[in-house]
């Protein structure tokens, strides 16, 4: 129960322990070079520790008030962070989930540190730690063969969306959204496009590029650009 209480000694203890699992988890992140990394990663779970900390110390000392209350303001309150590592490309690409749900994870762990809860917070703290660094590779290969991709693709003016519908679907490929993209104008007064392909077949994103090539070349249209994104 010693260091269930707040005493001195559990303080430092805690404020150690929740700058070393928030630097855990910033260290995997930084590595990979993602918005928050290594420091921002310990101050959020450092900070939430210390925010606990406070809370209890103040039911502590006054005898009164809600344990949890500035708790949870930290649970609501991370969001207005991790919002901020979330960046939406020109290409309609969202980045940077990973990164806000690994700070709101971090928070929760700094949150169980502060409040003395410190198997619940070494054990997060390495399951996330796990989730963010092994399992990023099992995703990687999950993805890496779909039968579903985003194709950016620009027409000159002498095709049109209707021509290359018809040549993809002599491949059997379904187009399920199309969107024109009119913040890019082309010089040659061409369009942009972004589409939503189904293929029949999973296959990765070179293979699928050299089909699209294929149906192209097959029905004489030549696009100005096209990739998988």
């Amino acid at each position: 129960m010693v260091l269930r209480a707040v005493t001195w000694q559990a303080v430092i203890l805690r404020i150690i322990a929740s700058f070393v699992l928030g630097g855990l988890l910033g260290l995997e992140r930084g590595r990979k070079q993602r918005p928050a990394g290594l420091r921002t990663y310990m101050l959020v779970c450092v900070g939430a520790c210390l925010i606990m900390l406070t809370n209890e110390y103040v039911v502590q000392v006054c005898g009164t008030g809600d344990p949890v209350r500035m708790g949870s303001q930290v649970v609501s309150g991370i969001g207005f962070l991790g919002a901020g590592t979330i960046i939406v490309t020109r290409h309609n690409q969202i980045k940077g989930l990973t990164t806000a749900a690994g700070l709101w994870a971090a928070a929760a762990v700094g949150l169980a540190t502060g409040i003395g809860f410190h198997e619940a917070a070494i054990t997060g703290a390495l399951v996330i730690f796990l989730t963010l660094s092994v399992l990023s590779n099992l995703d990687g290969r999950m993805h890496r063969k779909s039968d579903h991709f985003e194709v950016y693709a620009e027409l000159p003016p002498t095709v049109s969306l209707g021509m290359l519908m018809d040549a993809l679907d002599l491949r059997d490929f379904t187009i399920d959204d199309i969107q024109l993209d009119t913040r890019l104008e082309l010089s040659d007064g061409g369009r942009c496009f972004l589409m939503s392909v189904y293929a029949k077949k999973r296959m990765d994103r070179a293979a699928m590029l050299d089909e699209i090539t294929l149906a192209t070349q097959a029905a004489d249209i030549a696009l100005t650009k096209c990739r998988i994104i």
